[in-house]
């Protein structure tokens, strides 16, 4: 059979989509650059034509999904007719409305385990690098229009970013939870976090207490409802 010879963007795509899945299932540093070019079937120099390193595909990947937020906040700051407020609240409940609860969870699933750490923490770095410069628009906006107060916009959007990597723990805590009444704790601990966020969202913005909502209401049952490989009580499913 001739050899099938694909667009070098096609196979760029390909190598970032299976050292996502090996990332996931194996964790960053298990995940070799044998295992990613076998699952796409290249060869070594192939790989390194596209990437000079697994560090490099790893600030892909992190670009990567900086990209797809931002394509996300765009269109919420293409809606004029929102207000700043508005705005702030559909750029925090992006990806948290229990419709995409399963897509969530099945993204931290991999993203918050252990062993994905530093896989974590970059993609966590430049999504924010990102979303900084955009969300501290929306506050500027809210500035002029008196609703919400910032000496610096781009500091507080910053500061508002940063309260996401405080939330690592909580996930890891949901995705952990054996039984119901682990699981029940770990929804309910969860749930706190994201409500305190929200208020610290509040004064660092100096809105109103109860004005941004980080989270849809059942957005966390939902999320542990759909954990990968689980029962609803939180139990193991057994392989096979």
């Amino acid at each position: 059979m001739p050899r099938i010879v694909r667009h070098p963007e096609v196979r760029r795509a390909e190598l970032l989509a299976a050292a996502a899945r090996l990332f996931g299932a194996r964790g960053y540093e298990a995940a070799s650059v044998d295992d990613i070019i076998g699952d796409v079937g290249l060869s070594k120099g192939a790989f390194y034509y596209y990437f000079p390193s697994k560090d490099a595909l790893l600030e892909a990947l992190a670009r990567q999904a900086a990209e797809r937020a931002r394509a996300e906040l765009e269109a919420i700051l293409a809606a004029p007719a929102m207000s700043a407020v508005e705005q702030l609240n559909a750029f925090l409940r992006r990806g948290r409305d229990t419709d995409r609860a399963a897509e969530a969870i099945a993204t931290f699933a991999s993203i918050f385990s252990p062993e994905n750490i530093v896989l974590y923490h970059r993609m966590h770095r430049t999504v924010m690098a990102v979303m900084a410069p955009a969300l501290a628009r929306i506050i500027e906006k809210g500035r002029r229009e008196g609703s919400m107060a910032s000496n610096d916009p781009l500091i507080s959007a910053e500061l508002v970013l940063l309260l996401g990597a405080v939330t690592h723990g909580a996930v890891a805590d949901l995705l952990a939870a054996e039984g119901a009444d682990a699981l029940s704790q770990a929804i309910a601990a969860f749930e706190r976090r994201l409500a305190e966020q929200g208020l610290a969202v509040d004064r660092i913005l100096g809105l109103p207490d109860g004005t941004a909502r980080f989270v849809e209401p059942g957005f966390v049952a939902a999320m542990a409802a759909a954990r990968p490989n689980r029962n609803p009580l939180g139990a193991t499913v057994a392989a096979g």
